[in-house]
């Protein structure tokens, strides 16, 4: 019995009989709202390269050990930059390996590339490449509250 019956169980990402992952499936995400797409009372399922991207936005906007529901492998832990008297070098290479970090926990993900990140007063800007096991993905204009 689940506690949101009109839900289905996320997929884990766990290794199937033949030693393959899954295919990748999330509740799609309007990133401008920060909200779950909805249609028809339904959540909307995406896969592949999109529910990537969606797994993606979710974990880098979770701060990790926040919450008890998530593992202490899930989510970005950028709160360690604030108030620290580092260099902005220091700042921005910190970023970045948080960053990647926090993508790599997922199977999917097989590396992050091409990082750029910016400080705007407690706001980490921040584009970047994924590369999935379905393509290229792209992150673009994510901002992340610290």
């Amino acid at each position: 019995m689940s506690l949101f019956p009109l839900i289905e169980a996320p997929d884990t990402g766990q290794l199937t009989t033949d030693g393959s992952l899954p295919l990748c499936r999330e509740v799609d995400w309007n990133f401008e709202t920060n909200r779950p797409v909805w249609r028809g009372g339904q959540p909307v399922i995406v896969t592949g390269a999109r529910a990537v991207l969606v797994w993606a936005w979710n974990a880098l906007h979770t701060q990790r050990f926040a919450h008890d529901v998530f593992s202490t492998s899930y989510g970005q832990d950028m709160f360690q930059l604030v108030g620290r008297p580092y260099s902005e070098g220091v700042r921005q290479s910190e970023a970045i390996r948080i960053l990647r970090d926090t993508l790599l926990v997922n199977p999917y993900i097989t590396a992050v590339e091409q990082v750029e990140v910016a400080f705007e007063g407690s706001t980490l800007h921040l584009t970047a490449r994924l590369k999935t096991i379905y393509g290229e993905v792209p992150i673009d204009g994510f901002d992340i509250a610290l």
